[in-house]
């Protein structure tokens, strides 16, 4: 006979399935205003957006669970004063207002993640509920006064971190930890910057403050707007279902790669990236040196006036003397705007100077006559002569073209042999004929911000940036330098030859050296025996870092194999892997790509491949279970199961050893349950004596 079914659970249930008639009853109501209301036609395009957003919000998927967890509130809590509260991703209320389910970023809900035995923050009891495909299956109690299960442990906890994943990130708002919380509900006026070891879970960290910050500062940061930051495209396609999740649509997400690119295009839509550069040389234009050439190459176009200015007005010519000039000039420039908002500032300053020997000869002139010299032809042609107005593309194309203008702008910054690897060997006639990289877009994003400020946003997530040069954290520091930012990557992980070497520099750059370093070394994602195995190259590419370690119970499963044909070899473990549940991840040198991917096709196991593949392959990335993951993008993802092809291939991609290291340290770390490694080439030495096979 089966077992009778458990009364408390019964109860919880029902609870589920009145939640959900709730959400469909609230999503129902907001269907039904009518935008035609508004008063004119802006107020209704306003209260559609306002209605649809709100609509987004509120659609339910029967496959995520309405709540995660419940707390039990004493008596005497000052605010919840003995009530329970069923703690979800978004808040659902019934039919009189009480709320039903709480939004986990309220503050009631607080003390779901960080209350403990020691702080019990007024909680009871702790109630944590399984899932399967959405339905409620299971609870499990922590009483926090003692008994109930052991404290720092809950199998249902650990089975939602390990459960298997296929498909895009997820949010982990139902196992985010109280080393996590305290980073997720950061004040709005902080930065953070957090270091976090592979499977720490820092991904996930910054985007939840950013969804927490949108909850908690939603009219402050829906005018002022929060922008993500990742390394690549595929990188935020596998996270760009995260905030969605948690109702929150109105947060941008983009490469930087992308976010300079959008200057070059609001200079010229014609303009775009489509060069590139020697490691050596985009290294040297991401120094953040670069800086101060670009600043005295700008202003150097601010010259002193040949003769003064003369401005005829009716029978009258009125003369400013060119010492007159150089004084309005200097004060211009003491004044540190902007060199475009200065020129703009210009002719106003010299009008003024007339209008003062106006008044000196007994004339009465008022603002309109000050305005009206000012859109004299002289007066304009005067201001071009003194301060010309300057094309940021224009001001960086000279100087990689111009030995003698890089050579006085650069005087004393950067040697000469420098000077000389930033020439183009074949300058560029115009910048729409140039073939700009990445870095010289860079640098045109610094010079755009010279000649006019650019705009700051609420907050910043920046993801991945150990990865970026001085110049790029200078370009994102720029997006926030009126709002704050979450800064999230790990030293170990760099993989670029201009990468950051520390976090206080790094900081710096971004123009937040006041922000605080948080350190995230407990693996809860990566399994022990794979994570151990990766941590033989700390002391080769991060010395002074400290080892992460997995606090997960399973040890998680290693092999390490010689092959004789590698592309076979990982056909026959990619055919074994498919069958097993959850994503898998195939990571390959970058030049295997095609390789592996035709026989993976040979083979007729479907697939897909990250970034440029090659042509043919249909699938979406992360929309079948097997993923072909060149190694240059495997920052930041994570597979059920990876297997791992010719580490010294990866290795031996990169410009140098230390980062090729570095490159196979990410590629290593991807895997949250089980991790293959093929090689026909001899391991790298730094990864120590072969692992025992069973």
């Amino acid at each position: 006979m089966p077992a009778p079914a458990d009364p408390e659970l019964t109860r919880e249930q029902d609870h589920l399935r009145a939640s959900r008639s709730a959400l469909t009853r609230m999503h129902d109501r907001t269907a039904s205003l009518d935008a035609a209301a508004a008063g004119d036609w802006v107020s209704r395009q306003f209260l559609e957006s306002a209605i649809f957003r709100r609509m987004k919000a509120l659609q339910d998927d029967p496959t995520v669970p309405m709540f995660f967890g419940r707390l039990d509130y004493d008596p005497s809590h000052e605010d919840a004063r003995g009530e329970s509260f069923y703690i979800g991703r978004r808040h659902v209320s019934d039919e009189v207002g009480d709320p039903m389910v709480v939004d986990w970023r309220a503050r009631i809900s607080r003390a779901f993640y960080r209350a403990s035995r020691t702080e019990p923050m007024g909680v009871l009891l702790r109630r944590r509920f399984g899932f399967q495909h959405g339905e409620l299956t299971a609870y499990e109690d922590e009483d926090l006064l003692g008994g109930g299960t052991v404290e720092g442990y809950s199998s249902i906890l650990e089975a939602e971190i390990e459960r298997p994943r296929v498909g895009p990130m997820r949010d982990i708002v139902a196992t985010i930890q109280p080393e996590q919380d305290v980073i997720v509900r950061s004040d709005l006026d902080e930065s953070v910057c957090v270091q976090g070891a592979p499977g720490t879970g820092k991904t996930a960290v910054g985007l939840h403050r950013a969804a927490y910050l949108l909850y908690a500062h939603r009219d402050q940061l829906s005018r002022q707007g929060v922008l993500v930051v990742g390394p690549n495209a595929s990188f935020l396609r596998y996270i760009g279902d995260v905030l969605p999740a948690l109702g929150e649509i109105e947060a941008q997400q983009t490469t930087i790669e992308e976010l300079v690119a959008r200057t070059l295009a609001r200079l010229n839509p014609t303009w775009t990236i489509r060069g590139q550069d020697k490691p050596l040389v985009a290294t040297l234009k991401g120094d953040a040196r670069l800086a101060a050439v670009l600043h005295r190459a700008l202003w150097s176009h601010v010259g002193a006036p040949a003769e003064g200015l003369v401005v005829p007005r009716g029978s009258r010519r009125w003369r400013l003397a060119s010492y007159e000039v150089d004084e309005i000039v200097a004060e211009l420039r003491a004044r540190g705007v902007r060199y475009g908002a200065a020129r703009a500032m210009l002719p106003q300053r010299l009008a003024h100077g007339i209008l003062v020997k106006m008044e000196l000869d007994g004339d009465s002139p008022d603002d309109r006559v000050q305005d009206a010299v000012a859109r004299t032809r002289e007066v304009k042609r005067y201001v071009d002569q003194v301060w010309p107005a300057v094309d940021p593309a224009r001001l960086v194309l000279r100087l990689l073209s111009d030995p003698e203008f890089l050579a006085t702008s650069a005087e004393d910054v950067l040697a000469p042999d420098e000077q000389q690897a930033l020439l183009w060997a074949k300058p560029a006639k115009a910048p729409g004929s140039a073939r700009w990289s990445l870095a010289d877009a860079v640098l045109i994003d610094e010079a755009r911000d010279l000649v006019e400020r650019t705009s700051s946003l609420g907050h910043v997530v920046a993801d991945e940036a150990q990865d970026l040069s001085p110049m790029m954290l200078r370009a994102v520091g720029r997006r926030c330098s009126t709002g704050s930012a979450t800064v999230l990557g790990d030293l170990a992980q760099a993989t670029t030859p201009w990468a950051t070497r520390s976090w206080d520099e790094a900081l710096r750059h971004l123009g937040k050296p006041d922000a605080h370093v948080e350190q995230l070394t407990k693996g809860f994602r990566v399994p022990g025996e794979v994570i151990e195995y990766a941590a033989r190259l700390l002391p080769t590419i991060a010395p002074g870092l400290k080892p992460p370690t997995s606090v997960r119970r399973t040890r998680g499963e290693l092999e390490v194999t010689a092959v004789d044909d590698p592309v076979a070899a990982t056909v026959s473990a990619a055919r074994s892997l498919a069958v097993r549940i959850g994503s898998v991840g195939l990571i390959v040198p970058d030049l295997r790509v095609a390789a592996v991917s035709a026989g993976l096709s040979a083979a007729g196991l479907r697939h897909a491949v990250l970034g440029d593949g090659p042509a043919g392959i249909e699938a979406e990335e992360f929309e079948v279970p097997l993923d072909v993951v060149p190694a240059s993008l495997a920052n930041g993802l994570e597979f059920d199961h990876v297997l791992l092809l010719e580490p010294e291939g990866i290795v031996a991609g990169e410009a140098d050893r230390v980062t090729g290291l570095r490159r196979l340290y990410v590629c290593l770390t991807r895997a949250v349950t089980s991790l293959v490694v093929l090689h026909s080439k001899p391991l790298p030495l730094e990864l120590g004596a072969p692992v025992p096979t069973a």
